[in-house]
């Protein structure tokens, strides 16, 4: 069987360059509490409204991740284009315990082949994962399953390791999470997974040198066996978008932006909101899409399909 599925699906997903500028916005327990610091009560329209107000930017992108609980209401109202790509989560997402007690739970009564039934375009894994944790091993099988259901439907996984001390009494030091986010892109973008979502190897509040920053980023990329995009991870756009500016330099193939954009919206709230983000919401998006233009494109490390005679046969 060809992998002319899941070739044509990233191709969805990025632009004309074969690079991704991705606005994520599948935030769900997360996005509430913040929400719930500006606004009482938040109902479920709530939610659905102002993941409608952000999805909304996403003419400006190659792509939207959005979850099917509160973000799906947006395709049906046609706020992202059809021109747009669409990727949804797979797990469900628990903020409360330490990292090292997070384990994967998957969304019920949702699954892959369910999304590519939606018209989504790709399928993304949260995973908190460190190489030397107890549960190593466990989570790398439950990786493996997923990517063998992607691979059944030929739907890119977009796969998102994030790294954490394993003894909660203490945070890595710098040293030690760049290592650690490192040999997780080394450890999964072997085993099928189409891109690896990956966090800045460093803490920039510890380590402010760009050139440092550089380095770390190319060591990423040499360890990066498939195309990898840089994730926001919740810092401030001013400090992101120099992130993402030395990502793509390094060899990544664009980014996946989150709060970065959007996250000054939240306490905001009718035609303020709604000017926030047609204003400087729509050109933080504008500005990544022209710096992810210069982003090395997915297909120099994705095969291209040989398709013969009656290959469908």
């Amino acid at each position: 069987m060809s992998n002319l599925g899941l070739f044509r699906r990233l191709a969805q997903c990025s632009g004309d360059e074969g690079t991704f500028c991705i606005l994520a916005i599948d935030h769900r327990d997360n996005l509430i509490a913040e929400l719930q610091k500006h606004h009482t009560p938040v109902a479920y329209e709530d939610v659905v409204g102002f993941k409608t107000s952000v999805a909304r930017l996403a003419e400006g992108a190659t792509a939207v991740l959005i979850d099917p609980d509160y973000g799906a209401r947006a395709l049906i109202n046609r706020v992202i284009p059809g021109a747009v790509g669409t990727l949804a989560p797979l797990e469900v997402t628990d903020y409360r315990p330490h990292p090292s007690q997070r384990k994967p739970r998957f969304i019920p009564g949702w699954s892959v082949a369910k999304l590519k039934r939606a018209g989504f375009a790709g399928a993304k894994l949260l995973l908190y994962y460190h190489p030397d944790a107890d549960d190593a091993r466990d989570k790398t099988s439950i990786v493996d399953r997923v990517v063998a259901d992607c691979a059944s439907e030929e739907v890119p996984l977009f796969l998102e390791p994030i790294t954490y001390s394993p003894d909660p009494s203490r945070d890595l030091d710098n040293w030690q999470r760049r290592e650690a986010v490192i040999a997780a892109a080394r450890h999964f973008s072997r085993r099928g997974v189409a891109i690896m979502k990956m966090e800045f190897p460093l803490d920039v509040k510890a380590e402010r040198n760009e050139q440092v920053w550089a380095d770390a980023l190319a060591e990423l990329n040499d360890a990066c066996a498939v195309p990898w995009a840089l994730l926001s991870a919740g810092v401030p756009y001013e400090v992101f978008v120099r992130q993402a500016r030395l990502a793509c330099q390094a060899g990544a193939s664009g980014i996946i932006a989150g709060r970065a954009v959007w996250a000054d919206a939240v306490a905001l709230s009718g035609p303020d909101r709604e000017r926030f983000l047609e204003t400087e919401g729509r050109r933080r998006v504008d500005e990544l899409r022209e710096i992810c233009r210069t982003a090395t494109p997915w297909t120099r490390k994705v095969e291209m399909p040989m398709l013969e005679e009656r290959w469908y046969a």
